[in-house]
């Protein structure tokens, strides 16, 4: 049968060594307290963001079964209306739009302040690729949640400077709707070249007919696309200059700094203890 814990005799022996478990203590907590004041404070701004779901082209289901094949060469997708809010997400997400963003916004040199001189506005050494600035800009300051059930898109970005972090945000929305509606223009414009070499092609009334639609449709999608500003998104509540950090939780974390050192304290103090008795034991 096993013994009772004894709390007094542990209590006691806290007590013969609450010098040394105060010290311990204390250093730990003074360690955690300097460990708060010296990680810098981050700020989040968020943008809150809805995609837009492509327009109508029209009423192209008619033709969609007999002249899908032409539509189909050409590009176009004759179902309608359709939710494109993934591929909107993977683009907010790419490596691409990353890259084209912290170049147009400079960011680099914001990155990675000790090896930018500002007074010669040059690189110190070797300049910083684009593939180690977009790891750090995606694994810590951009983030992008999409909430399933109401399809709202969160983008948010950490960053130390609350001013610029909300400047980021919002350009970041901006430069992911210009990408996106530049291409699809440029995809509207491809598509109307083909229809045009096929509708030079044929002298099928019924033929041509099809194709002064799809081009019709076509002429709208690069017009929408083209006069849109929020192509891919709305926004829905626009980033503001965060006033109140994200993080670190100091008080926390000098919290932690505390409990770990009692826990060490009272180890050191029980181990010292065990110590000691084994050392009287063998002398007496």
């Amino acid at each position: 049968m096993e013994e009772p814990i004894n709390w007094r005799e542990y209590w006691q022996v806290l007590v013969e060594q609450k010098k040394l478990f105060g010290i311990i203590t204390a250093a730990a907590t003074l360690l955690a307290l300097l460990t708060a004041l010296i990680i810098p404070s981050i700020y989040r701004a968020e943008v809150l963001l809805v995609s837009v779901r492509d327009e109508n082209v029209g009423t192209l289901g008619s033709i969609a079964g007999q002249f899908g094949d032409i539509a189909s060469l050409a590009g176009i997708d004759l179902a309608g209306k359709k939710d494109r809010t993934a591929e909107h997400i993977a683009a907010l997400k790419s490596r691409a739009l990353a890259v084209a963003f912290m170049n147009q916004e400079n960011v680099k040199p914001v990155l990675f302040p000790g090896k930018w001189d500002k007074e010669t506005n040059k690189w110190k050494g070797e300049v910083p690729s684009d593939w180690k600035a977009f790891e750090e800009f995606d694994k810590q300051i951009r983030f992008v949640n999409v909430d399933r059930r109401t399809g709202l898109v969160t983008l948010a970005i950490e960053w130390r400077d609350p001013v610029l972090a909300a400047k980021w945000a919002n350009a970041l929305v901006r430069h992911v709707n210009d990408r996106l509606r530049k291409e699809a223009t440029e995809e509207a414009e491809r598509s109307i070249g083909y229809l045009e070499k096929q509708l030079s092609g044929t002298s099928s009334v019924e033929v041509q007919q099809a194709i002064y639609r799809l081009i019709e449709a076509q002429t709208k999608k690069k017009m929408i696309a083209s006069t849109r500003e929020e192509y891919a998104f709305n926004v829905v509540d626009p980033a503001v200059t965060p006033e109140k950090k994200h993080r670190p939780r100091r008080v926390i974390i000098v919290l932690v700094g505390l409990l770990l050192g009692l826990i060490v304290a009272v180890s050191v103090a029980l181990v010292l203890n065990r110590k000691r008795e084994h050392n009287d034991r063998s002398t007496g």
